[in-house]
């Protein structure tokens, strides 16, 4: 049987990591990156290891290529935060040169490569939820396809295209965590009125 709070809980931080990274692209559209949007989104990414769950749950397990995708997918995931963290954070205050001189060094490399466990990651589980079809194909298309072009613009200067990601990123996450969200209410609630359904009942015809 699942957990269905941490089904809930993870698929309320799908909700929650799915507005801090829209709500702060379409304000940087308009006004650039900012100190606001930058500790915004650094801090948002801390809710993805539980919002990924949820998706995982939903799906069934969906047998040994789901969960392999998954782990990969959460691995991608921590480094990705991480890098994120940095970026929002930290990068993001340090001057021009300054930053060039710590990218140049062995940081630079880890951020690929952390990019690309990421991104591979990403396709892989994207391609479990499409297997499974627990999920509409919209949603999942765009969690396949703009979550690793948000990785690949992560370290460029912010536009227009950017922010678009950004929302589409969003967008999707949020679609996948209502989902996921309402499935476990209905499921949790076909179980309770079945184990009611199975209790001895007294002559009143109330279960015991």
């Amino acid at each position: 049987m699942r957990p269905f709070w941490l089904l809930r809980f993870g698929a309320a931080c799908g909700v929650v990591l799915g507005l801090t990274i829209g709500v702060p692209g379409l304000i940087e559209a308009f006004t650039g990156e900012t100190t606001a949007t930058s500790l915004v989104i650094g801090l948002g990414a801390a809710f993805g290891p539980a919002a990924l769950t949820a998706l995982y749950l939903h799906i069934g397990g969906g047998g040994r290529f789901a969960g392999v995708a998954y782990a990969l997918n959460a691995i991608g995931l921590g480094l990705f935060a991480g890098v994120a963290f940095a970026l929002n954070l930290v990068l993001f205050f340090l001057t021009e040169s300054t930053v060039d001189d710590v990218l140049a060094g062995p940081t630079g490399p880890v951020i690929r490569i952390a990019g690309i466990v990421f991104v591979l990651g990403t396709v892989l589980f994207g391609a479990a939820m499409v297997r499974s079809r627990a999920f509409a194909r919209v949603p999942v298309w765009g969690y396949t396809v703009t979550l690793p072009l948000l990785a690949l613009l992560a370290p460029l200067p912010d536009t227009a295209l950017t922010s678009a990601v950004h929302v589409l990123v969003a967008a999707s996450l949020i679609w996948l965590s209502v989902t996921a969200w309402r499935a476990a209410g209905l499921t949790s609630a076909g179980t309770a009125a079945a184990t009611t359904a199975g209790r001895p009942t007294a002559r009143s015809g109330r279960p015991i």
